[in-house]
């Protein structure tokens, strides 16, 4: 049983959120954002409240990740998501130039990434980054992508890694007698 799908959602008073022809849009004070809810779920809005309903038992998967979805649009446009990415080694380090992110781990050449829209990236100090924005899956997905550039490997702990995340780290060999 969805117990996910069968939350209940409050909209905030400085939000709005329209359904039309299964697409659900939230508008925020700090943008908006949009999505498609399968034929086989209904939307409603009754007294600043969302209800999801669906039609019969084969659809409880959509059922809850639809009712996240909706509850992630509202947290999005009224706070925001963020990511905080950290970097590890000798000469590694991020850096900027105009909408690219530029990542220098270790490889001969840097690595340039273009940032999407609706993305901002900070850089407090060369070996820290924070991902902003209100979509939390796109957040989510150039946070990952640029940990991808350079895993944290378990022996020295050098590569990129989110910021509150812990790499077990290994002994590595031992020395012969």
């Amino acid at each position: 049983m969805s117990r996910i799908g069968n939350r209940v959602i409050s909209i905030p008073e400085n939000v709005t959120v329209t359904v039309n022809d299964n697409i659900v849009s939230v508008k925020g004070p700090k943008g908006e954002l949009s999505t498609k809810i399968d034929r086989h779920l209904s939307v409603e809005i009754n007294d600043n409240k969302i209800i999801i309903t669906r039609q019969d038992d084969n659809f409880k998967n959509l059922h809850g990740t639809a009712n996240a979805n909706i509850k992630n649009m509202i947290v999005g446009v009224t706070q925001g998501y963020e990511k905080g990415l950290e970097i590890i080694g000798v000469g590694y380090r991020f850096a900027l130039e105009g909408r690219k992110l530029v990542v220098n781990a270790g490889y001969s050449h840097p690595i340039k990434m273009d940032i999407p829209a609706g993305i901002t990236v900070e850089i407090p100090s060369n070996t820290e980054l924070k991902i902003k924005g209100i979509d939390k899956c796109l957040v989510g997905e150039f946070a990952a992508q640029i940990r991808k550039i350079r895993e944290p490997e378990p022996y020295k702990g050098k590569g990129i890694r989110y910021k509150d995340e812990y790499v077990r780290r290994k002994e590595g060999k031992k020395a012969s007698k």
